[in-house]
């Protein structure tokens, strides 16, 4: 199953669905993709929100997550409470080297030498291998989490990846992603109380200021503001 839409298709049905909710979308996804379309979530915010809406809308939709083995522990403990609530399991990806053999090959600590050698080890290959088996992916990126999200479509062809992404909280705002949160009762990671609004691993990921930019928390002291997941 999966649908091929041309560029002006796929143009128009972004346009289309530009002024509908993120559940509409959603379903409408699921229905032109099936078993050919997956979830990925880092178990944040706008993750937690789009497992919440599928338990609803297409409760049978595969969830994967990147295990980095570098996560903390409170992002595990908020797996773990989203698989108890929704009744789920979600896929793990793990990298092809583990730890000790990442610090053989490169050396200790790369996250801290050459964060974007570590990321492709620990999240760009492993999200190319796992989507390579599907032919669409939800995500949770929205607009105003970064200038480099600015231009999001809700519906789009990645061609990173070389398949269909749908975005269907790209429109909302931070508010709009807490209001369903509470509404919906939805777990949620508690270090988002403690000033992380975006977070990643551990050893690259700090507690933002007042005033920063909400990514300002991750790869500080680098240039870096995105993991290569989504530009």
């Amino acid at each position: 199953m999966g649908s091929t839409f041309t560029e002006e298709e796929i143009v128009l049905w972004a346009y289309r669905f530009e002024s509908k909710g993120p559940e509409e979308l959603l379903q409408w996804a699921v229905e032109q993709y099936g078993t050919d379309i997956v979830l990925a979530s880092s178990f944040g915010a706008e993750d937690v929100v789009l497992i919440d809406m599928l338990s609803r809308v297409a409760p049978a939709t595969p969830i994967f997550y990147l295990d980095t083995n570098k996560h903390f522990a409170e992002t595990y403990e908020t797996r773990d409470r989203l698989q108890e609530r929704y009744g789920t399991t979600f896929i793990q990806v793990l990298p092809n080297l583990t730890l000790a053999e990442q610090a053989e090959r490169f050396g200790d600590e790369l996250w801290a030498s050459d964060p974007n050698q570590c990321c492709n080890i620990r999240k760009v290959e492993p999200l190319t291998r796992i989507l390579s088996q599907y032919l669409a992916w939800i995500t949770g990126v929205r607009r105003d989490q970064a200038p480099t999200r600015a231009n999001t479509k809700k519906i789009e062809w990645d061609q990173k990846f070389r398949l269909m992404k749908f975005n269907p909280l790209a429109s909302w705002t931070s508010d709009d992603v807490w209001q369903y949160i509470k509404a919906h009762d939805v777990p949620y990671n508690p270090l988002h109380d403690q000033n992380y609004p975006s977070i990643g691993c551990s050893v690259c990921t700090r507690q933002v200021l007042p005033g920063e930019d909400p990514r300002a928390g991750r790869w500080a002291g680098f240039q870096k503001t995105e993991c290569g997941l989504h530009k």
